[in-house]
């Protein structure tokens, strides 16, 4: 049986869960006197999230900044500030979402979204990043009450989007979904290539939970559907935000009950069972690429595979 804390390497933290040391300190985002304050204090760091991406600088030992400036050289910006959280030493943080990102005199800066970045920052400079994109991608899609189509204004400091004419509140979304690493009784891991992945590209399965859907039931139907393996067991390992543009991944490891593999070549192209020497050696060969080490599929195969996967 697979259990998290088989291995040291499966009990690293999920890549972009870590807070980093930010506390949300969700009980000033009403407090307007508070937030103004906040934004003018000379310590208060501010970055531009657009379209998904921030600036940041690359360092000399091979990770990367985030690009963040005082709020006294920040860009000018209506009501699209929002309030990320406070650092241990008092650091107050901001994003301000803008249709374009500023430019940089010294050319050191340069855009990257979360996929690239996320691997490159810091804890604390990955979560500052993954809150500011979330609320973006939400406050870009959601302008608008679902009730009675009035356009809606931000409040609660970017969380909360008011209806000046019903008065509906509006949170941000998060659609859940399940990713799984499928087993069979021989101990073989199931993995699946989607039909615009590259040659060779194989990962887990996932898909979203549906409506009225347990994420357990979500796991065996999901699994079903893709590649035609029967679920019995569900264990839940971890979960990862997974704002693209604003899921939330719940990992689990899946045991099958059937073994035999019927594609459903919407989704899934092709689907193997892999027995750990056999993923040894295509990866090895070529014949196989991991996923991205950023993602929980990772580290969901690094669960049953025992050690760290080769870099994608």
């Amino acid at each position: 049986m697979i259990t998290w804390s088989d291995n040291a390497d499966a009990r690293r933290p999920v890549m972009l869960t870590a807070t980093g040391g930010i506390d949300r300190a969700a009980h000033h985002r009403l407090d307007e006197a508070w937030l103004g304050a906040a934004w003018s204090h000379p310590t208060t760091r501010c970055f531009v999230v657009s379209g998904g991406q921030v600036l940041i600088e690359d360092t000399e030992d091979g990770r990367a900044e985030l690009v963040t400036m005082p709020t006294f050289d920040a860009p000018l910006t209506e009501a699209h500030r929002y309030f990320l959280g406070v650092d241990g030493d008092g650091v107050r943080y901001f994003a301000l979402q803008k249709d374009s990102l500023p430019g940089r005199m010294d050319d050191a800066a340069r855009p990257a979204g979360l996929r690239e970045a996320g691997a490159l920052l810091s804890e604390r400079d990955a979560h500052l990043m993954v809150h500011a994109v979330a609320l973006e991608n939400w406050q870009r899609m959601h302008r608008f009450c679902s009730r009675c189509g009035e356009r809606t204004a931000i409040a609660a400091a970017g969380h909360i989007r008011r209806c000046p004419a019903c008065g509906a509140e509006h949170y941000p979304r998060t659609d859940p979904a399940v990713i799984m690493l499928v087993t069979d009784p021989e101990g073989r891991a199931l993995l699946g290539r989607q039909v615009h992945w590259p040659k060779g590209r194989f990962s887990t399965l996932a898909g979203f939970v549906e409506p009225g859907e347990s994420l357990e039931q979500a796991v065996a139907r999901e699994a079903g559907e893709e590649a035609g393996v029967e679920i019995g067991r569900v264990e839940y390992v971890a979960s990862q935000p997974w704002p693209f543009p604003s899921s939330l991944m719940l990992g689990f490891v899946a045991h099958a009950t059937s073994t035999e593999i019927r594609v459903d070549g919407e989704e899934i192209e092709e689907a193997r069972w892999f027995s750990r020497e056999e993923l040894r050696e295509a990866f090895a060969s070529g014949e196989v690429l991991p996923p991205s080490g950023i993602s929980i599929a990772a580290r969901l195969i690094e669960l049953w595979y025992g050690e760290p996967l080769p870099l994608p």
